[in-house]
């Protein structure tokens, strides 16, 4: 296919009709947010990540020739790609002020040809073809020889700077500030679109920070065990809390590459970092591999149990994220038994003795949890008018399963602790004054209600956790049982200080 503009199926204008000259638009962080051999070889990876080895062997060829490999392979989903809508808004007014308009892209003609139906103005694409790679003075040529009487050019990087250069008029879109005022010094632009700042709290979401206050379940055990007065355990356990964080927030970016086609349809996860293009998919390729390794590396200094746990929770999570979040049921073991392992890590870190009763009110009590994560899910999945949610294992019809299975689980949770204080807790050492321990399967029968209830309205955040950090009557509750533990072992601390 030779490097010459690909009509669209529609009535094509004439180059330059209406007395302005055509205007090429460039696609991969100009028009869409993101990159469209990234986004292929991503969903290519997606099949079986092995596939990377394919990938490096065509790259060996070159990149056009890798492109089309991945054009002749992958069905992009284009219409759910994050598209930047002031340039779109802006191409628009021109067309309907007589302008042709081309995409001009590096990405594959096969790739560009299929985003361009996408868009009603599109006259022509021009691409790579294979063989030769459309970009900086190869683009700048074959746009000079279609448009021999000029043209104007929509671009974003410093290889278009080139183009510019040969072009008429320039829109310049999400450029870095070196590259805009080597644009500017060109010629001034026809329009600048700003680049969106990319601030710490964009940087925070994608990698869930949020999410971390799960991790302040490894510190349970320490206070379970007996040393929490011990400043050398807290140590170690500070650490290996930040070191866990590193490696869920990774894991989690992996998880949300993963899953990018699913979150795009899903009406909140279409705004993460990734789902919007407000990181780039390389970035989150290249951060994820390094933040486990430094994560294992961390671990594995803390002891060959803390990195055995460590380990455990990568595989559980990864399989999680890969394959059995998509299984139904098996994915609420999953996700309760990624909270439970967080309880492990803390008891190597520790280096106390596993209580089996903490063990399964874990499981118990974060199984009731995950169901109503579900359960939120697929009560907005029927008010949507949808029978399935993308990437999940459950129907709308599920919901009062999935009611039924999670008051059940929670109830079992306060059971569980309810015979942990008859069996064990007045009769352990380590409590003072047990009897204040009965708070804490009363605010748990209170908490647990609340969250069902706000389930069955709809009023529940899809994490229940992030809502239990928000919510006052939660924060209220944690706080009376905070003061019943204190109460119970309070002789003890008093005795230390």
């Amino acid at each position: 296919m030779s490097l010459a503009t690909l009509p669209v199926e529609k009535a094509p204008r004439r180059a330059g009709e209406g007395g302005l000259p055509p205007l090429a638009v460039d696609v991969d962080g100009t028009l869409i947010r993101g990159d469209l051999l990234a986004e292929s070889a991503l969903q290519y990876l997606r099949g079986n990540p092995f596939r990377a080895f394919t990938l490096l062997y065509w790259l060996a060829g070159g990149r056009a020739a890798l492109k089309r490999r991945l054009a002749e392979r992958v069905e992009l989903d284009v219409s759910e790609l994050p598209v930047n809508e002031e340039l779109v808004a802006l191409v628009e007014a021109e067309h309907a002020r007589g302008r042709t308009i081309h995409l001009a892209t590096a990405s594959d003609a096969l790739a560009a040809a299929k985003l361009a139906k996408r868009f009603g103005f599109v006259d022509g694409v021009i691409a790579s073809d294979g063989v030769t790679n459309l970009k900086g003075e190869t683009k700048a040529r074959a746009l000079a020889e279609l448009f021999p009487d000029g043209f104007a050019y929509a671009g974003d990087a410093a290889a278009d700077l080139a183009v510019w250069r040969a072009a008429k008029e320039s829109v310049v879109v999400n450029a870095a500030r070196s590259t805009l005022r080597a644009a500017e010094a060109i010629r001034p632009p026809l329009a600048v679109i700003p680049r969106r700042p990319l601030g710490l709290r964009t940087l925070a979401r994608a990698a869930r920070v949020h999410q971390w206050a799960k991790n302040a379940l490894v510190a349970v055990p320490l206070i379970l065990g007996g040393r929490a007065f011990e400043p050398s355990a807290w140590a170690t356990v500070a650490i290996g809390f930040a070191l866990l964080g590193l490696l869920a927030s990774s894991t989690y970016a992996l998880n949300d590459l993963w899953d990018l086609d699913d979150d795009r349809r899903h009406w909140s996860k279409r705004d993460r970092a990734f789902a919007s293009g407000r990181l780039p998919i390389a970035a989150g390729l290249v951060a994820a591999p390094l933040g486990i390794l430094i994560a294992l590396v961390g671990a594995a200094m803390l002891g060959l149990a803390a990195f055995a746990s460590f380990v455990a929770y990568l595989v559980v999570t990864l399989a999680y994220s890969f394959r059995l979040k998509r299984v139904a049921v098996l994915d609420v073991f999953t996700l309760a038994s990624l909270f439970t392992l967080r309880l492990v890590i803390g008891i190597a870190l520790a280096a106390v003795p596993g209580s089996p009763w903490l063990l399964v009110f874990s499981m118990f009590v974060f199984s009731s949890l995950s169901f109503a994560k579900r359960h939120t899910e697929m009560v907005r999945v029927a008010r949507s008018g949808a029978d399935k949610a993308h990437g999940r294992g459950y129907v709308a019809a599920d919901a009062p399963f999935l009611i039924g299975m999670g008051v059940a689980t929670g109830m079992s949770a306060v059971l569980v602790m309810v015979l942990y204080l008859i069996d064990e807790a007045f009769r352990a050492g380590f409590y003072s004054t047990p009897a204040a321990l009965w708070a804490f399967p009363c605010v748990l029968f209170l908490w647990l209600g609340r969250v069902w209830v706000l389930s069955g309205r709809n009023e529940l955040h899809d994490d229940p956790v992030a809502f239990a950090v928000r919510d006052k009557p939660s924060l209220l509750l944690g706080a009376v049982m905070a003061l019943a533990f204190m109460v119970a072992v309070a002789p003890r601390a008093l005795v230390f200080w």
